[in-house]
């Protein structure tokens, strides 16, 4: 009952500068929790950067002091800056949300993923 919007993505050159924007809609009644994760060729999928209702971020090893994960909540969407990419960050970027729905259940849902193509 959650559907997760996203765009942003596309091609850039190493050291360049793409945002990828999440808006979540459905029926919600609290986020508790956005995130975004990748998954490149060969590879498992992983988290990049999560944001708590309360604000609080968490990032992956790999992004930290590049990316920077945010949020607008009266838009229910999510952003994540990505600065000095590196051809290792080419991947299909995904967005998640933890919410609580009108009805009170607890869901995790997935957006449909956004292809990031760094060169080198």
């Amino acid at each position: 009952q959650v559907q997760l919007v996203e765009s942003g993505g596309g091609l850039v050159q190493a050291g360049g500068s793409l945002r990828l924007s999440c808006a979540a809609s459905g029926s919600i009644l609290i986020i508790n929790a956005m995130g975004w994760y990748r998954q490149a060729p060969g590879k498992q999928r992983e988290l990049v950067a999560t944001i708590t209702s309360r604000g609080s971020t968490n990032y992956a090893d790999s992004v930290k002091g590049r990316f920077t994960i945010s949020r607008d909540s009266a838009k229910n969407t999510v952003y994540l800056q990505m600065d000095s990419l590196k051809p290792e960050d080419t991947a299909v970027y995904y967005c998640n949300s933890e919410v609580y729905t009108r009805s009170g259940a607890y869901t995790s849902d997935w957006g449909q993923g956004t292809q990031v193509t760094v060169s080198s």
